[in-house]
């Protein structure tokens, strides 16, 4: 089923709706720092405005003004250019690990939420998870601090309720627990990874591969991730020049491809291989 009739025109209309005009990153941000504007809201209209001309939300506290960024360069994979570490492919051979798309959004924003120092028992309560966990902005896998506030998480969770939010799950064999996620926005052909976590050694990176394979079957043609570091670049990642990038934009959202809200609570392929 295309989802680009309804979600388009859902797309146009909050677009139109939006309030706030955002800077040309090339005017505001001639030295590349990567901020281009502070201010304005979370609203679903306004988020959407941003992604749209490639900015992004990036800031440290729910009292602190909203800082959008676009980043020069921009980093950059292409699904079809994803490839696994052979040591991930072992992983895959002999997991019994489940893999879901938007089976838990919820659950999967709240883990990412979480500090890398948070530690606690292995489940999905309050008191937290296992030693093994660490949240990972799939910009920046280093960051020791959350950045995902509350009014953040909740922006999100609206956009997910509206088809624009998306996660993707890895769980044990039998379901009974989240081992590992992503979650990020999907337009047209793109999709904007926001973060991931893991509680058991590389279930992060299954999400990730899983994420590439989805984007393959459904038209997906370009995974943004923000920023470079050394481990995007060595799964495929590259860099692309900031106007590059906002040039090629407008094509990727305007691709008709399938929804992925179609899929919610689908459990895909046990095995990646």
């Amino acid at each position: 089923m295309k989802s680009s009739n309804a979600q388009s025109a859902m797309l146009s209309n909050l677009i139109a709706g939006c309030p706030y005009a955002f800077p040309n990153p090339a005017v505001a941000d001639p030295n590349g720092v990567g901020m281009v504007a502070i201010g304005a809201d979370l609203a679903p209209s306004t988020l959407l405005t941003a992604y749209s001309q490639g900015l992004f939300p990036w800031f440290n506290d729910d009292d602190d003004p909203i800082a959008w960024w676009s980043p020069e360069p921009r980093c950059v994979l292409v699904p079809d250019d994803y490839q696994p570490s052979k040591s991930l492919r072992k992983q895959a051979k002999k997991s019994d690990w489940i893999t879901t798309v938007n089976a838990d959004f919820e659950q999967v924003i709240f883990n990412c939420r979480l500090p890398r120092s948070f530690k606690g028992k292995s489940d999905t309560s309050d008191t937290g998870i296992d030693e093994t966990c660490t949240n990972e902005t799939i910009a920046d896998e280093t960051c020791d601090e959350t950045w995902i506030t509350e009014e953040m998480q909740t922006a999100y969770l609206t956009l997910h309720d509206m088809g624009f939010a998306h996660s993707i799950e890895v769980w044990t064999a039998d379901k009974s627990e989240l081992i590992g996620g992503l979650y990020g926005i999907k337009i047209g052909a793109i999709f904007c990874g926001e973060s991931m976590f893991h509680r058991t050694s590389n279930a992060s990176k299954i999400a990730f591969w899983r994420l590439c394979q989805f984007c393959q079957q459904t038209g997906v043609q370009l995974i943004d991730c923000q920023l470079p570091n050394e481990h995007l670049m060595s799964l495929g990642a590259v860099t692309m020049p900031r106007a590059k990038f906002l040039q090629k934009l407008p094509k990727l959202i305007d691709v008709n491809t399938d929804s992925w809200h179609d899929k919610e609570k689908q459990a895909l392929a046990t095995r990646l291989l």
